[in-house]
């Protein structure tokens, strides 16, 4: 019987390659979406006929408990749970508003915490795990234009650590704490800043989502079976 994987955030970018990456390995997928319903659903139907597994998207919304639930009831098999859906918004910081700074920790945080809590029950039967994905914004990367974001990432380190040892020995909890990816998110970036970046990194460019969801795949598949509470950076090297 194929495993299954669950990637929140999963229609583009990181995600998208994410769930090809697990698909390749024969994992069936289920990918959520908060909008973009369209490339959710040209990803399940490539998914299905590239790589000859299960494939099927949900609507998600994160930061609502109900809807999360309303989840768990259209799965009922888990073996690997992704929690990649994120938000961020770069201004100020005598601009930003509690209601956005709470989004954003509703989002980041609130939210995979509980897809950690509802989808144990499941992966304890499979002896699954979950990756966070996090950053090094979380670690030691920060603008104070995203210190709300910062914040978060920090949070959810924090969250993996605890959860690791919360749900052991039935659940392996890690997270991948990327530095820049090549993603939509990054095409519109102003050039001076890119440049300032990427004089910061050894390598002398982003990743690659798919760069980084290979080692997500690794992490969170049975390869990495003895790894639980572990931070993994994929940051191009620090200059």
């Amino acid at each position: 019987m194929a495993k299954t994987v669950l990637i929140t955030g999963g229609a583009r970018g990181l995600g998208e390659s994410i769930a090809q990456e697990f698909a390749k390995h024969g994992y069936d997928v289920a990918i959520t979406y908060l909008n973009s319903k369209e490339e959710a659903q040209n990803l399940v139907e490539n998914i299905k006929t590239e790589y000859n597994v299960d494939a099927r998207s949900f609507h998600l919304d994160v930061c609502d408990e109900n809807s999360i639930d309303k989840l768990f009831k259209e799965i009922t098999t888990l073996d690997c749970l992704i929690n990649n859906a994120a938000y961020n918004n770069d201004c100020d910081i005598f601009e930003k508003t509690r209601k956005e700074f709470q989004k954003i920790m509703n989002t980041n945080v609130i939210g995979p915490f509980l897809m950690c809590q509802k989808a144990y029950r499941l992966l304890k039967v499979s002896k699954g795990s979950i990756v966070n994905i996090a950053s090094t914004n979380g670690i030691d990367t920060m603008y104070q234009e995203s210190l709300d974001y910062d914040a978060s990432k920090a949070a959810l380190i924090n969250l993996t650590k605890n959860l690791a040892t919360a749900f052991a020995p039935n659940v392996r909890v890690n997270a991948i704490a990327p530095g820049w990816i090549e993603t939509p998110a990054t095409e519109d970036m102003n050039l001076e800043f890119r440049g300032q970046e990427l004089s910061k990194i050894a390598l002398s460019r982003f990743a690659s989502p798919d760069e980084v969801a290979k080692s997500v795949y690794f992490v969170g598949s049975e390869e990495a079976t003895y790894m639980t509470g572990s931070i993994i950076r994929i940051d191009g090297g620090k200059k």
